[in-house]
Formats: C-alpha cells, structure tokens, sequence
C-alpha cells in the first residue's frame, strides 16, 4: 500500500488530519528538518507529513531545505508526495479562495539548492527529464475527489515559484501573466524537481489568496490578506485531503 506524504504549506503547517501521530525526529544528509516529521493515519491509509516552513512558520521561504524534506520523506517511506501550498492568482478567472491542481512550473529562484546532484558519477550523468513535472495518477486523483465532493477547482494552472519573501512589484507581475503563468508562489521550485528526481510522484494543490499586484482595481497582495483567505478556506483544504488521501493510498 502507498505511504502518502503531505508537504504543509502557509496556513496548514500542522493540519489535524492525522490519527494517532506521533513524531520522527530525523537527520539528513542535507542537516535537520524544521520540525520533526509527523506520521499518522488518515482511515487505513499511512501517511507522512511535513511542515515546509516549521509548524510556527518561522522558515523564510529561500531558507526551506528542501533537499532535506524530500530526503526524510522517502527515507521514512512516502511513495507519492502531495503538497499544498498559498499561491497569488495571476488570471482574473482564478478567484481568491479558489483551488488550482497545478500541471506546470516555471522556476524564478535563484538562490536555492535545485538538485540533489551535485557532482556526476563518469558515466552517470543525472539529467531529470521534466516536461511533465506533476504526477497525471496524482492529479486525477485530487481532481476526481474534487468532483465527489463538490469543490470547484481549475484542472490546470501553470504555477511560476518567485524567491520571496518579497511579493511582486505590478511590471513583474504583469511579465509573469505575459510568461503564461497563471499563479504565483514561493515554494513550488525546487520541491517539485527534488521530487522528479528521487521518482517519487508529486502533485500540488494550491490556493489562490489574492490577486498578486497586476489587478489594479484589487489592493495590492499583503501577508494579512493571504492568511484572511487561507483561514476562511482552510477547511476545503483539509476536506480534501483527507478525502484524497485514501484514495491515493488504495492504488
């Protein structure tokens, strides 16, 4: 059976979807966690969960070390990651509150570890492909159990992962909408590659908070807006992944 593991994102670092948790206190190659990792059960299914920023939010986005949460996920056995994460809606049609199932990113970091190879093997060189970066099983499957619970979602959204924690001035915002991006967020990149490159299926979901700052007639995004729709929606989220979940596990 599949071990799912959950990436928390902003508003949902430590969810209280597990029964019967308890904690992993681990060290990795790339140096310690944020916060323990968290392993429980959601019906019969096992899973493990991470709290990207710490369960007090107090990792900086370029601060996340991701090489070390995708490392200690399949390290304790996850098969299949599934990440949630706040995101800035670049289209009109992608309301605040709304969820999007992410298919594509583009990766607008520059300060961040992207790989887990550092140096090449001779005659084994690691080039990831990743054309399709999210799982197609994946999203199905949070996308099917949308439909059965009756949450409207976008079935496709290009996500593009900027460096923060800054959020964007209008000329980079309205770049990003010419670049075909469709939200924003910080930390989609490089968790999605380390994943790509370990084998282990991932999927986002993510929920759009705000307008960023290219929808003139909107207040620009700040960090109060971005929690104020993330608490009111919050329970979707949780919804769905519990409804998820078992689903993911059972294939």
């Amino acid at each position: 059976m599949a071990v799912v593991g959950i990436i928390g994102g902003s508003g949902l670092e430590d969810p209280k979807i597990l029964e019967f948790p308890s904690d992993i206190v681990m060290r990795t190659p790339y140096g310690d966690l944020a916060a323990p990792l968290r392993k429980g059960t959601v019906g019969a299914a096992r899973v493990l969960l991470i709290s990207r920023h710490g369960r007090q939010h107090t990792i900086p986005p370029t601060q996340v070390n991701n090489r070390a949460n995708i490392w200690a996920l399949r390290a304790a056995g996850a098969t299949h990651i599934v990440a949630t994460t706040a995101a800035g809606s670049l289209r009109e049609e992608i309301r605040p509150g709304d969820l999007a199932i992410l298919d594509q990113f583009i990766d607008f970091t520059r300060h961040r570890p992207v790989t887990f190879y550092d140096e090449f093997t001779p005659g084994d060189m690691k080039h990831t492909p990743m054309a399709e970066p999210f799982s197609a099983e994946l999203r199905d499957a949070i996308i099917g159990t949308c439909k059965d619970l009756e949450i409207p979602c976008h079935e496709q959204a290009t996500v593009i992962t900027v460096e923060g924690p800054r959020f964007s001035t209008r000329a980079e915002s309205r770049m990003f909408r010419a670049w075909g991006a469709d939200v924003i967020n910080m930390s989609t990149a490089p968790e999605c590659i380390l994943a790509n490159e370990f084998g282990l299926p991932y999927a986002t979901i993510a929920m759009a908070t705000d307008y960023d700052c290219w929808k003139e007639d909107e207040e620009p995004v700040t960090w109060e807006t971005v929690m104020k729709t993330f608490r009111a929606n919050a329970e979707k989220v949780k919804g769905l992944l519990m409804a998820v979940i078992p689903r993911i596990a059972g294939s």
